[in-house]
Formats: structure tokens, sequence, C-alpha cells
């Protein structure tokens, strides 16, 4: 059992809490029983295992790792991200993001993320992107990574099951027209069509920015069309929505008009 705070391995796990870490070690950090199961249940190679039995800290199933590592309960706080720690933490290795290696299907949903800062709102985006059956998040000029904890934690292992990706603004444009997928900008343009009026049945991306700036111009030239959610609540006070609600709201009508479609069984 590792019982100091000083210890190589430690300080090591806790260089992963920063991004310029995990990009130097190719590491990020999953958090909690369940999460280090999604993703060993998805195929992501997991390097080290640590587990709190003070803290109710057990093993995840089989294949997570070899040879977990029992920490001290001071140990663990030192290792953890997240209130409420369930005692188990892994060390993973990061998977590619790159956009070159999503081939889309003729129908396929995305959900574009351009600018986001806020790690906890890209993983929540992932979530419901996964949650609407979505084909894949790409994330556009990110400030965060896909890696931050945070990001990892409010996935709810999402991360692990859903293509994510990312890239420059102008690479992410030119690969949805290389792949005929038609994208849709949320932000309050001018004769911007509400949700359910767009084609989101066939093939789509639904392009949110970052809540404090939104999308630039580029992305509303580029667009088949600007979309926006009607907000009568603006009547008092409230004008906008987070970016992970947006996003949700944008889905969720896809999934609608999706199910809408679909033929009903024979019977």
């Amino acid at each position: 059992m590792i019982t100091s705070t000083s210890n190589p391995r430690v300080q090591a796990v806790v260089r992963l809490r920063k991004r310029r870490g995990r990009e130097a070690a190719g590491l990020f950090l999953v958090e909690g029983r369940r999460e280090v199961e999604r993703a060993v249940a998805a195929g992501v190679g997991i390097e080290a295992l640590y587990m709190c039995p003070e803290l109710g800290g057990t093993a995840p199933e089989a294949g997570a790792a070899a040879d977990p590592t029992e920490v001290s309960a001071a140990v663990f706080a030192k290792l953890s991200y997240r209130e409420g720690p369930d005692g188990v933490l892994a060390v993973a290795r990061a998977f590619p993001t790159d956009l070159g290696r999503l081939a889309p299907p003729a129908d396929a949903l995305v959900l574009v993320v351009a600018g986001l800062e806020k790690p906890g709102n890209l993983g929540a985006v992932v979530r419901s992107a996964a949650a609407a059956g979505a084909y894949a998040v790409v994330a556009a000029d990110p400030v965060t990574d896909v890696f931050n904890p945070n990001t990892v934690r409010a996935s709810q292992g999402a991360l692990f099951s859903l293509p994510v990706a990312v890239g420059e603004a102008a690479e992410v444009r030119t690969w949805l027209d290389r792949h005929h997928v038609p994208a849709y900008a949320a932000g309050p343009k001018g004769s911007s069509l509400a949700p359910w009026d767009l084609p989101l049945a066939a093939a789509a991306a639904l392009v949110v920015g970052a809540e404090d700036r939104g999308l630039d111009d580029a992305w509303f030239d580029h667009a088949a069309a600007p979309v926006s959610i009607p907000m009568p609540g603006a009547r008092q006070g409230v004008d906008s929505l987070n970016a992970a609600s947006a996003a949700a709201v944008l889905l969720f009508e896809a999934v609608r008009q999706r199910a809408a479609a679909t033929p009903a069984p024979a019977g």
C-alpha cells in the first residue's frame, strides 16, 4: 500500500491533472469504478489502477488492470479530483482524436462544438450526444481538451463509447463538406429557423458555440441554415441557454424527427 503523498507514482498521477502533463505522457485520468469499467469495456488501455479500501474502493471487473495498487485515504485524496470519491482511479492511455479516422454514414448526426472553454460543458455535450444516438462529437478550436478530468467525469463514460474528434474550425468545415454533412449553426442570427424547421432526419451537423461569444461569422457563412431555439422566457430576461443545454435541445429534436421518419414495424 502506498501511504506517502510524496511517492513518485503519486506525483506522476497528480501531474496528469494538468493538460501539459497529460499531453507529455499521453495519459489521462479516469475516476470512479463505473467509469473505469466503461473505459475498459470500450477498449481504452489502462496503464495503472489505484484503489483505496478505506473509501470502499474495490477492483473493477476483470481486465481493468492486472495489478491494482492500494493507497491510503490521504493518498487517494491527493489523487482524486471529484467530490464523494468511491476509491477507484485509473491512469488510461489517450486515444486518437483526429478527424481523419471518422467516416460518417450517409445519415450521420454530428454535433460540432466550437471554442468551448469549460471542460464540464464539453463532457456534458458528449453525454447528450451519446444519449441521442449521434454519430460523433467534433470539438472545433477547443480551449479545453477532451481528456480533462472534468470532461471525463461529466461525460459519465460516454467519452469512451462515442467517437470524439478535435480539429481547427476550417478543418472541421472542410471535413463536413467532404462527407456531405450540411451544418446548421446555432445562434441568434436574424432570420434563423427553429429546430423543428430543419431537415434533421437526414445527415446534419448541429454547430454550437461557446456561451460568452457564440459562433463566429465563418460558421454562419458556411452553414446550410442558421438555427435558433425559441425562448418565450426572454420576456423575463432569460435570453440564452448554456452550450450543453442548447446542444441537448437540438439533438433531441433530431431524435424526434428521425423517430417520426422511421416506418412503423409491420403487424
